[in-house]
């Protein structure tokens, strides 16, 4: 399964896994439109509950204009992830040049209430050139 993945990170124990993909059918390069899906998966490998609050992402597009996302949770949930399991979702990121980049970090807090920061690997966004 973590062959899907082409990217990851490890902080504290807690595993951020990216699997990336460009979307033809949902882009329109005549327009400037290039689209994205990807695939977290959040594995806690750590001893200690924790809990995703909030998520903050540097979005940076082919001609370096970087756009900043902050929000509560991921796709609305804030998942509880006890030692040894793992959450999934599925996301997608719009851009108007044909290539980019994401990387960021979620804030993830223990059973104490304790806050950690945790990575998101830096993965790239690259349609085929075929594409342009």
């Amino acid at each position: 399964m973590k062959e899907l993945f082409q990217h990851a990170a490890t902080t504290d124990g807690i595993t951020v896994r990216v699997a990336v993909n460009f979307l033809p059918e949902q882009s329109r390069p005549e327009a400037d439109k290039w689209f994205w899906v990807y695939h977290i998966r959040i594995e806690n490998n750590s001893d200690r509950q924790v809990q995703l609050i909030a998520r903050h992402w540097r979005i940076t597009d082919a001609r370096g204009m970087v756009n900043h996302v902050d929000g509560d949770g991921v796709v609305g949930e804030q998942p509880v992830l006890q030692p040894g399991e793992a959450h999934d979702y599925v996301s997608g990121c719009p851009l108007t040049t044909q290539s980019g980049s994401m990387e960021g970090f979620y804030t993830f807090q223990d059973a104490d209430g304790a806050p950690m920061e945790v990575r998101i690997p830096y993965f790239p966004l690259a349609a085929p050139a075929t594409a342009g």
